[in-house]
């Protein structure tokens, strides 16, 4: 049941997801069992968790009172996630008396900011791990075995975890997330990342290529290169160079990089969809700042990259954005907008992030926000009103001034619209022939296929003699805000 903080979207898969571990039994001595909460990227990285895990005598459990390691994947993006994982942790705090040699862990984003008070003050925990020390975890547990309360919340400016292959979790075969990135630069005023996640980092494009190109002959057909910035991604052979300079501005220095490699975002993504037109490549997130032309072009010469971007606006007024932040204007995100129409066509799907009542946002600024959504025409979106980060640039230098019943009002009204321009959207596509990957069968019925055209919508049809991981041509019959409904006539 939504919470006031809850985010509240069209899109069909909410930030604030929960998923646990399934059961894997191959031997191993000790069970594990992680939940993970908030983005894909928590997810991704419970994957990775569950590798370096099962290297050292764990298998998964999907049952918590059968683990004998229990670990919290968390997010701290909003004081309501935070809220869940206490409450989740007096849970298993119940569990653990009957217990006693269960081991609770709080993993991620929560584990900097609370690890005095999870580990020594409320005493909920034994150890504590941030993003970057998950290679740590074995060592961790021991130190735990003999007695001792761990933590280790150092955060690298290396580490990508390149070299580990992910134990994919509740998988259902047809789709993966591959990271490309770590960390944040950006500094937004009102995000925590930068400061649970550490400096943005790029990974080894060659290791992602390898994970995809390893996926594809497993039998997935679509894969999701995560990061909080891909279009920022910048690689080189030469680190020392490129990572100091940036590639633009070390040529424009006169840097020679005569037989140095450089890998940015948009090569990276040719790379990855040069694998096999069969496999379907998405990506998230990309920022308004360094959403440029080539990667829209190259999104335009692939017919397996998706045509679908999430393009966090988060305000529509260029005040509140510069208060945010952010590094661009009004004026430059709607260009954006213009040149994904322009290059992509007006099916390209667009999401968005809004937050309704940040520091000092006036009446006519959030109508501002109300108008670039409309302008914009989001066919789904991330919303909520703001809640203040302790540590963060907002809380040290603004006042949380919005009233909250001001702040749930505003926050109504962008989800009042994105509802009917979500909808609005949907009905352009009836009558339409898509191409639909099967993912697997409906939540609601299991006489349906549930899949996703290009644009990142779900579909609904009737079951043929199609199976998962098979893309079907739909003929698009029907829509509510959310959801497209169809009927297969060709399977290819």
């Amino acid at each position: 049941m939504p919470t006031p903080e809850t985010t509240f979207t069209t899109h069909p898969q909410p930030c604030e997801t929960i998923k646990t571990t399934e059961e894997q039994n191959t031997g191993q001595s000790r069970k594990l069992y992680i939940e993970s909460y908030g983005c894909q990227m928590n997810f991704s990285d419970s994957e990775v968790i569950a590798a370096i895990m099962q290297q050292n005598g764990f298998d998964t459990t999907n049952e918590v009172e059968k683990a004998d390691v229990v670990l919290l994947n968390t997010c701290a993006i909003r004081e309501n996630a935070e809220l869940r994982i206490r409450n989740r942790l007096q849970h298993l705090n119940s569990l653990k008396k009957k217990k006693p040699s269960m081991m609770i862990g709080v993993l991620g984003c929560m584990a900097e900011r609370l690890k005095a008070q999870l580990l020594e003050e409320e005493k909920m925990v034994d150890l504590v791990a941030g993003p970057d020390a998950y290679r740590d975890l074995p060592n961790l547990v021991a130190e735990v075995d003999e007695g001792h309360k761990a933590v280790n919340v150092f955060l690298s400016r290396e580490e990508t975890y390149a070299d580990i292959s992910p134990v994919r979790l509740n998988s259902n075969g047809v789709t993966a997330f591959i990271s490309i990135s770590r960390g944040c630069d950006n500094m937004c005023s009102f995000c925590v990342v930068p400061f649970t996640r550490g400096r943005e980092r790029s990974r080894d494009p060659h290791s992602i290529v390898r994970e995809a190109q390893a996926l594809f002959d497993q039998g997935y057909r679509e894969v999701t290169l995560l990061g909080q910035n891909v279009d920022s991604y910048l690689w080189s052979s030469s680190p020392d160079v490129i990572s100091i300079l940036g590639e633009q501005k070390a040529i424009k220095k006169g840097v020679d990089l005569t037989g140095i490699e450089v890998v940015n975002f948009a090569r990276l993504l040719e790379m990855v969809a040069q694998i096999s037109p069969l496999l379907r490549v998405r990506f998230s997130t990309s920022h308004p700042k360094d959403m440029n032309d080539e990667v829209l072009h190259t999104m335009a010469k692939y017919d397996n990259i998706c045509k679908y971007i999430h393009l966090p606006a988060q305000s529509g007024n260029s005040r509140v954005l510069e208060l945010m932040n952010r590094g661009y204007t009004r004026e430059w995100y709607l260009d954006r907008i213009a040149a994904i129409r322009r290059i992509l066509g007006e099916n390209c799907g667009i999401s968005t992030d809004m937050i309704a009542g940040f520091c000092t946002e006036t009446e006519a600024e959030h109508q501002d926000s109300l108008s670039l959504m409309e302008a914009a025409r989001y066919d789904f979106a991330y919303m909520f009103y703001y809640s203040e980060r302790p540590n963060t640039s907002a809380a040290k230098r603004f006042a949380d001034d919005v009233p909250l019943e001001t702040k749930k009002r505003r926050l109504q009204e962008i989800i009042n619209l994105q509802n009917q321009l979500s909808l609005e959207r949907n009905k352009l596509d009836i009558g339409q022939v898509q191409t639909v990957l099967i993912e697997g069968s409906s939540k609601r019925s299991e006489a349906h296929w549930m899949g996703r055209n290009s644009a990142n919508k779900v579909v609904i049809f009737a079951k043929k003699d199609e199976k998962p991981g098979d893309y079907v041509q739909v003929h698009i019959q029907d829509c509510s805000i959310a959801t497209l409904f169809g009927e297969s006539y060709k399977a290819s």
